[in-house]
């Protein structure tokens, strides 16, 4: 094997083998969210823009009730922030779980959001690993550099 074409084989074995493992990392956080989205049984309100009754169990599901807690909340606090209303207003504690719960629903947005990214990094990474596979392999069967001739000096 020429000598050029074994580092460039070392380094496409290496990116492959990461691409694999954050397409591993990245799957398993995807669907690790998924199912504890899931688990916790709660559905799109059914007036909601879109996906009424529908189980939240997905970055889709997950956005439109956080948009349909948002509109509960402001609805039932006159149209003002949990920051606008005054300390004694009663309908704070109501708008300030409302927050609480679009929090954790935009957490697990951006969590989707970071898998699919991860994921498709990770194929670009592979497919980058593999071509330079290929590179190593016409390498390989390339006859090795003829040495320069020494200057006379």
């Amino acid at each position: 094997m020429n000598t050029a074409a074994k580092p460039v084989r070392l380094i496409s074995i290496l990116l492959m083998l990461a691409g694999l493992i954050m397409l591993a990392a990245g799957a398993t956080t995807w669907f690790t969210v998924q199912s504890q989205l899931a688990d916790e049984r709660i559905t799109v309100s059914e007036d909601a823009a879109m996906f009424g009754g529908e189980a939240i169990d997905g970055p889709l599901t997950a956005y439109a009730e956080a948009q349909v807690i948002e509109k509960h909340a402001l609805a039932a606090s006159g149209g003002k922030t949990y920051a606008e209303l005054d300390k004694e207003d009663p309908t704070r504690a109501t708008v300030m779980n409302g927050s609480f719960l679009r929090a954790s629903l935009f957490t697990s947005v951006v969590s989707f959001g970071i898998s699919a990214l991860v994921m498709g990094l990770a194929i670009v990474v592979a497919l980058t690993g593999y071509s330079l596979f290929l590179v190593s392999r016409t390498l390989a069967g390339a006859p090795a550099p003829a040495e320069a001739p020494a200057s006379a000096s």
